[in-house]
């Protein structure tokens, strides 16, 4: 692996503040991002393994990518109480080591706020998508709100990335997801924070297909 994420501090963090988010409402999201799912599914960036739980029994299986050695330990061992079948492994979104067109759907799910190289990441999904094969994803991105937006592109030129484990809060990962070559169908936008200490945060979460080479023209 080119690439080793070792956020030990953040990690543990992320795993307490997680298990409040689920309560605060984020539970029903991830149901609603993984809803209707089937079929040999890859997610990036399981973290500790928190939708897990959502996955319809349709997906036949599910292969989940987690990089920090913390974070993959919860997830290994939420797997095991999983409904649908599980492996977890230790890789990079943005090296992925899976053949081409291997997976009927991906999620991407509050992770490419953290990736070194989003466009990388990106093109690996597509790469290991089938055609016409679907992303979901479930992000949060820069803020709509100019004043607000730099503010968040200053602390990500900062501290805020050395203090986050990587995270990033204005990325634009709506309008990446569509250059590296997915359609988008479906996107929400709605905002979330955990108090105390959480800014708010814009969020998207919908539906990409694949469409086309990363670069090309659209499909007519």
């Amino acid at each position: 692996m080119a690439v080793r994420v070792e956020h030990p501090l953040c990690a543990r963090l992320y795993v307490r503040q997680s298990e409040q988010a689920e309560r605060l409402g984020l539970s029903e999201r991830r149901a609603e991002l993984l809803a209707g799912l089937s079929g040999r599914v890859l997610e990036v960036g399981a973290g500790n393994g928190l939708n897990f739980g959502h996955y319809p029994a349709a997906v036949t299986e599910l292969i989940a990518v987690e990089p920090e050695p913390h974070l993959r330990e919860h997830a290994e061992r939420t797997a095991l109480e999983a409904a649908v079948p599980i492996t977890v492994v230790d890789a990079v979104a943005e090296e992925l080591p899976f053949p081409d067109a291997a997976f009927d759907a991906a999620v991407a799910s509050l992770m490419l706020c953290s990736v070194t190289d989003v466009p990388a990441a990106l093109a690996e999904l597509h790469r290991v998508l089938r055609p016409a094969g679907e992303l979901r994803f479930f992000e949060h991105v820069a803020s709509s709100h100019p004043a607000w937006r730099t503010l968040q592109r200053a602390a990500d030129a900062t501290v805020w990335p050395r203090l986050s484990g990587g995270c990033h809060l204005a990325r634009d990962t709506d309008a990446l997801i569509e250059a590296a070559g997915f359609a988008i169908e479906r996107c929400e936008r709605f905002t979330f924070r955990i108090p105390p200490v959480d800014p708010p945060k814009t969020h998207v979460l919908g539906i990409a297909r694949r469409v086309q080479a990363p670069g090309s023209r659209p499909v007519a």
